[in-house]
């Protein structure tokens, strides 16, 4: 985070972090997958430290034995990839508006 010059993280905003790349993650598996054919959905988001801050997301999907052929752990990484993205840009928009 250091890198963006993003200045030390509140609470608020860390709290505000891990439900938007928990909801993007959601929102990107449920793109791909109908929410009838999943059975397990367990997404996390939790940030250590404050300067460097790390934030790590875990997504953990189990589908209905009916779905074939599908690659659940490809879908899990492309969800965890949307999520960064989401709060990458959630950083940028907070260093953009303590820069002003």
């Amino acid at each position: 985070m250091e890198e963006l010059g993003i200045p030390e993280l509140t609470s608020e905003q860390i709290e505000e972090i891990c439900t938007i790349t928990e909801e993007k993650a959601r929102k990107h598996v449920i793109s791909k997958v109908s929410a009838k054919q999943i059975e397990r959905l367990n997404i996390s988001a939790e940030i250590e430290g404050t300067k460097p801050a790390k934030l790590t997301i875990d997504v953990d999907i189990n589908l209905s034995t009916s779905v074939k052929n599908f690659d659940v752990q490809k879908l899990a990484d492309e969800a965890v990839k949307e999520a960064f993205k989401a709060a990458e840009k959630y950083l940028r928009e907070l260093t953009c508006h303590s820069q002003t």
